[in-house]
């Protein structure tokens, strides 16, 4: 392998057990003990990869990461830092200067030259290889020319795009190496530009990053929730935003190489609140040769999260601020780390807490007062199971794209055939799943009534039974009424997905002020202001536009109830995109970080118990006004009411759009 790598540390025994251990896996070792001697290596040898210890004689070995991450010209090594500092803040600042790697102290040599060898070959996409093309979607022109400008200076092709809608349509003809996109433009934003790329299964694995100018700590976790590889502040450096491209590129390269094996080394999150507890916790799983990285609070497990991957999660269910439950909920909720195995972990002998964790997500769940053995055999278990399953989708997708790029090999008349003939069967697998779903949907109610039935019987008959057997009944009878519930909005779901779009000019403060009586209607004890603006009229389907109005004009009903003077309002503005119809409210709120959530399908941000439904109906809106080649968005506090806009372009702009 022969590859330089250079190793900083004050400690003679570190350098030397590092040196042999690299020495033996065939790497060229450097090692030197303070930053001085490390700048003068960098500055006369080419170094693949830099072993940089973070408390040095001379300086901050961050301060040293961050110099190489800005330098000007050559490839940048990967560098692996490594601490004692044992503080999640330390490794997430760590990661946020720079590092490909943190590796705690007391380390394990063979997984710290694992990692190396596994970053080292990840570099060979570090420097720009032929025909690599960088995709930049920005609607500001200065901005994207100053992108093009440094893209093309280190070595690629760069196209560009002044819109969410004009990027979709190059990267679905040009199929980029990365896409650049900013995180705010007037038609979509950057988070939906990245999720229909993620639903395309031949873009689905090209790295983006996501520009922001958002100062605000959430805008990371949100940028990968939406699927981004990385994301960097609009006020970065040129060199910054050029660095973090090469490093999405890099790990693009690694997800295309083979697959680790299962005896690698594998990195561990632990998160509990009691120092004593986590530390024999590590002991232990350092002991089967695992990093383990420790965590004090959900909230630091969920900061790490967002910069740097584990292949599983040990997580305390009582912990003061975010409890297990909370914290299981935020990551099975955000598409980038949800499929990491989580054991929920518990000194409560309860089974109600047992079935709990389970329905936030947990994959397992173990008493703390279980073996150590049965421990390490748990994450074992999970640990194989997320390694089967990616290697199934990795096949799977290997598949896929052999077969769109033989399709790609065709003549363009073949391809243009395959494509009416594609339509076709895929209109009819829609007919036959539209079936299928709806002859589900109905069959499962006989079970649900049986269910429910019995349920109530038991309840009636058995006066003698007592708790718990009887608070499980209950649980059993309102599962069944709410898989009932959940059942009927999916059908309203799948019925407004395939009806016809008739458009008509309509009146939608008629429509508007027709839902908010049948609401009166329904609850005549309540009093709400309901406002409307006048004379609101809109080129659109009447019938499904109402149901958007029943969703939104209910919901905000609904989540006003314990304000004390709740207002419900309906109105227009006019933007330079055209007019913006909106239905504000004065209730809950919600927390604006979670806003992207809202409209997927049965993701809630309050809990059932505090308000009723099932999380279709935004779901319903979001697939209505999509038809219509529109958008909608939500603003909100918590506490302080929600804001819910739209948008009905006419058909000739909708079908440009679409």
């Amino acid at each position: 392998m022969n590859d330089l790598v250079l190793i900083v540390d004050d400690s003679l025994t570190v350098r030397m057990d590092l040196a042999e251990a690299f020495e033996t896996a065939g790497f060229q070792p450097h090692s030197c003990s303070t930053i001085a001697e490390a700048r003068k290596a960098l500055a006369h040898d080419r170094i693949a990869l830099i072993v940089l210890d973070v408390l040095l004689p001379d300086g901050d070995g961050l301060e040293l990461l961050r110099e190489i991450r800005t330098r000007q010209a050559g490839a940048l090594p990967a560098v692996v830092l490594l601490s004692t500092e044992a503080e999640v803040k330390d490794r997430i600042l760590g990661l946020q200067t720079g590092a490909d790697e943190y590796v705690g102290k007391p380390y394990d040599a063979g997984y710290v030259v694992a990692r190396a060898r596994e970053l080292v070959r990840r570099d060979t996409a570090l420097e720009p290889r032929e025909g690599e093309t960088i995709l930049v979607i920005d609607d500001s022109a200065t901005f994207r020319e100053e992108l093009r400008g440094g893209f093309e200076a280190a070595g690629y092709a760069v196209v560009s795009a002044p819109s969410g809608q004009e990027g979709l349509r190059i990267a679905a003809s040009r199929r980029p190496s990365a896409v650049v996109v900013d995180g705010v433009m007037p038609d979509i934003d950057g988070a939906t530009v990245i999720r229909k790329l993620r639903l395309d299964p031949a873009l689905r694995r090209t790295p983006c990053v996501l520009l922001t100018a958002s100062d605000d700590g959430g805008a990371e976790l949100r940028a990968l929730d939406a699927g981004a590889d990385a994301f960097v502040r609009k006020d970065e450096d040129l060199e910054v935003i050029l660095a973090r491209l090469r490093a999405v590129l890099r790990a693009a390269a690694a997800q295309n190489a083979d697959v680790a094996s299962v005896l690698g080394p594998m990195r561990i999150l632990a998160v509990d609140d009691s120092p004593t507890y986590l530390d024999e916790l590590a002991t232990v799983l350092r002991g089967e040769g695992y990093d383990v990285v420790m965590a004090r609070s959900g909230q630091d497990a969920i900061d790490l999260l967002a910069l740097q991957p584990v292949d599983c999660i040990l997580l305390d269910l009582v912990m003061p601020g975010l409890d297990g439950h909370e914290t299981c909920r935020r990551i099975k909720a955000a598409p980038v780390v949800r499929d990491i195995p989580l054991i929920m972990l518990t000194a409560v002998e309860d089974r109600t807490a047992m079935l709990d964790g389970f329905s936030t997500g947990a994959d397992d769940f173990i008493s703390k007062s279980s073996e150590v053995d049965v421990l390490k055999a748990r994450v074992r278990a999970q640990l194989r199971r997320k390694q089967f399953e990616e290697e199934h989708r990795r096949v799977r997708e290997q598949l896929l794209r052999s077969e769109l790029d033989a399709a790609e090999q065709r003549s363009a008349r073949a391809i243009a055939e395959a494509k009416a003939a594609l339509v076709e069967q895929l209109e009819r697998k829609n007919r036959e799943l539209e079936a299928f779903s709806y002859s589900v949907s109905h069959d499962l109610r006989a079970p649900l009534r049986t269910i429910d039935g019995y349920s109530r019987i038991l309840l009636d008959d058995c006066p003698e039974l007592v708790d718990p057997p009887r608070d499980y009944l209950r649980r059993i009878r309102a599962s069944a009424e709410r898989m009932g519930e959940l059942i009927d909005d999916l059908l309203e779901l799948s019925r407004v997905s395939r009806a016809d779009l008739r458009r008509s000019e309509i009146d939608l403060s008629h429509l508007a002020r027709g839902v908010a009586e049948d609401l009166q209607r329904a609850r005549p004890e309540r009093r709400v202001e309901v406002r409307v603006q006048p004379d609101l009229v809109a080129q659109a389907d009447g019938q499904l536009v109402r149901v958007v109005l029943e969703n939104l004009v209910g919901n905000a009903w609904k989540f006003s109830s314990k304000t004390r003077e709740p207002c419900v309002e309906f109105g227009a503005r006019s933007e330079p995109s055209g007019v913006v119809y909106f239905v504000r409210d004065n209730g809950a709120g919600f927390d604006q970080a979670y806003a992207h959530q809202l409209f997927a399908p049965f993701r809630r941000l309050h809990d059932e118990r505090e308000f009723e439904g099932t999380g279709i109906g935004l779901a319903t809106v979001y697939r209505i006004i999509d038809r219509h080649g529109g958008r909608v968005w939500a603003e909100g506090e918590v506490g302080h009411g929600a804001t819910f806009f739209f948008t009905l372009p006419p058909a000739q702009a909708a079908s440009i759009t679409a």
